[in-house]
């Protein structure tokens, strides 16, 4: 990711984070409307589940200068969604549904350039997850 990119994704992300339980209902709403085979696999509470994901776009968010440190972390989240039984097709969807809510959250803010710069971080942490989790 070059720097642009990066500062966009925070800049954006800092957008977000005030209307973040309204962008995690948006999210999980999206994501069981384009996979709905998906919904199962969320056997908690999705106000706590909502709560999860927004702490963890935030840490690597926060993260994007420093990658590195964060590769383990995201290896592990890999296997264990593999437990779960995702699949690396349900990464596509996820990041189908991030970018829509992006874009639903941000409105006129969602650029092209900023859709460029969160593509870029989603895939970067997807494809570790990803990785780590085939070769489990």
């Amino acid at each position: 990711m070059t720097p642009e990119q990066k500062d966009l994704v925070r800049s954006t992300w800092a957008q977000v984070v005030p209307i973040k339980e309204k962008a995690a209902e948006l999210f999980y709403g999206e994501l069981f409307e384009l996979d709905p085979s998906v919904k199962p696999m969320f056997k908690n509470d999705m106000e706590e589940q909502g709560k999860k994901l927004m702490m963890s776009i935030n840490t690597v968010v926060n993260s994007l200068d420093r990658l590195d440190p964060m590769v383990p972390i995201l290896q592990d989240m890999g296997r264990r969604h593999k437990g779960y039984g995702v699949q690396d097709k349900h990464y596509d969807t996820v990041g189908a549904a991030l970018l829509w809510t992006l874009e639903a959250g941000l409105g006129p803010a969602f650029t092209p350039a900023v859709k460029t710069a969160w593509t870029e971080a989603y895939t970067v942490i997807a494809t570790v997850m990803k990785d780590a989790a085939n070769a489990a």
